[in-house]
């Protein structure tokens, strides 16, 4: 029942990947996982650039409302978000593939950034975010819906990174 649970999970996240802007979430007992995804036409070191920059994000990003910190190999940032203005998450970069892979994290979620650049000069951009444990159904109607939060992260990053690549192009 389990493994069933998991393979529809990950079936639906990757389904609602494949819609631009449109996030979804998969909710089990134990964990809730939101994922959007969405093509960029811009080079993948002007969307890594702007991923990377944790100073930068309140002023292209509408869901940040604070940032500090080194978004770096095993880096640390604490982040405020429009989701929970009170609460500051401390988060610890957790993995960090140059122009390929991101993703922060503490103990009880894991956002993950990936790019995966086209031939065509388009990349495709996903986010996903798994939060869950075994008290997960204890507090996990205490947390809002990340999918409105997740599509204007997507639209506002496909927005700033095309008008930078816009602004470059001879």
């Amino acid at each position: 029942m389990r493994h069933l649970l998991m393979t529809l999970s990950l079936m639906i996240a990757l389904l609602s990947t494949a819609q631009e802007h449109k996030a979804a979430t998969a909710k089990t007992t134990f964990h809730r996982e939101t994922s959007v995804s969405t093509s960029i036409k811009a080079d993948p070191a002007i969307i890594w650039a702007l991923l990377t920059n944790a100073s930068d994000y309140v002023r292209w990003n509408s869901t940040i409302t604070s940032m500090e910190g080194e978004i770096a190999p095993g880096g640390r940032i604490r982040l405020r978000s429009t989701l929970d203005a009170k609460r500051t998450f401390k988060l610890k970069v957790k993995e960090f593939q140059p122009a390929s892979r991101l993703a922060w994290g503490d103990g009880k979620g894991l956002r993950t950034f990936t790019l995966i650049p086209h031939d065509n000069g388009t990349v495709t951009f996903t986010m996903t975010e798994r939060i869950g444990g075994l008290m997960f159904p204890m507090y996990a109607k205490y947390i809002p819906s990340f999918d409105a939060s997740f599509d204007a992260f997507a639209a506002d990053l496909k927005k700033e990174s095309e008008a930078i690549a816009d602004h470059d192009q001879p």
